[in-house]
């Protein structure tokens, strides 16, 4: 029996015991998920102590940088994104990893949406947003736009992740000038309760050539409302959730499971 965990301090309402446990049920593993409620102030002890009876654990907010210095090893995307979200242990020894860009690509790649050599706007400087730039940076877009209310307060590091892409810090007003391939929201602006706002204008997402939400309740968002009425290609945040999840389990497996068992959770938690 293998035993994994989500590492958190408030998880009443994750669906992460329920996504994993559609995994093992594809993929015929004898394992459990269990939700681990911590405080902060617990994280130095619990890491190693969680090393000796678990395989991995995902990580959630508030606890993806906390965690960080009490990790044997980071990997390099995990590093450069500044959080982690899924810990491997290995003979008593933590690794964290961070996922969520490759769930982005998947989602990307499942939906025909290309990013190399193309120009995206990024909604919102959180820590969303940091893994999409990650999956920007290494699918060699040719532009990125970085969109915050305050451009100026954007970190150094959300830019670094960049690397040699060309890179421009806009505020909304000035994004309103820009034209481009793909605009990508990342803030919660739409998701549930706050239904029916937007982060831009119909005007805006027009200038676009597709739009992802990494929201995924609802399932449709106003954002993504206005980018099917313009006919672009829109797409919200349920993939991007399995294939995250799908991913974590790649790694704590050590081998590939791929894009239609992400694709297949996706349907099953859309049924739900």
């Amino acid at each position: 029996m293998q035993h994994f965990g989500l590492l958190g301090a408030k998880l009443g309402h994750s669906l992460s015991p329920q996504i994993h446990g559609m995994i093992f049920e594809e993929l015929d593993i004898a394992a459990d998920y269990k939700l681990l409620e911590l405080p902060a102030e617990a994280l130095k002890t619990a890491v190693p102590e969680l090393a000796q009876r678990y395989t991995g654990v995902n990580v959630t907010i508030p606890h993806k940088i906390e965690v960080m210095p009490f990790l044997d090893s980071i990997s390099a995307e995990a590093a450069a994104i500044g959080a982690v979200n899924t810990i491997s242990f290995n003979n008593g020894k933590s690794c964290g990893y961070n996922t969520d860009w490759l769930g982005f690509g998947m989602m990307l790649e499942y939906y025909g949406i290309k990013t190399e050599g193309k120009k995206a706007a990024v909604l919102g400087i959180g820590g969303a947003s940091r893994a999409v730039v990650q999956y920007l940076a290494k699918s060699r877009a040719k532009e990125i736009l970085l969109v915050s209310r305050n451009p100026q307060a954007i970190p150094q590091q959300v830019v670094e992740i960049c690397g040699n892409i060309k890179t421009r810090c806009l505020s909304y007003e000035e994004l309103a000038g820009e034209t481009g391939d793909i605009i990508i929201n990342c803030t919660p602006v739409g998701m549930y309760p706050k239904t029916g706002v937007s982060p831009v204008t119909e005007a805006v997402i027009k200038n676009f050539g597709a739009a992802a939400d990494l929201i995924y309740n609802p399932a449709e968002t106003e954002f993504l409302r206005m980018a099917r009425a313009c006919g672009k290609t829109a797409v919200n945040g349920l993939l991007m959730l399995a294939a995250q999840a799908v991913a974590a389990q790649e790694i704590w497996q050590q081998r590939k499971l791929g894009t239609d068992l992400a694709v297949k959770i996706m349907q099953r938690l859309a049924e739900k």
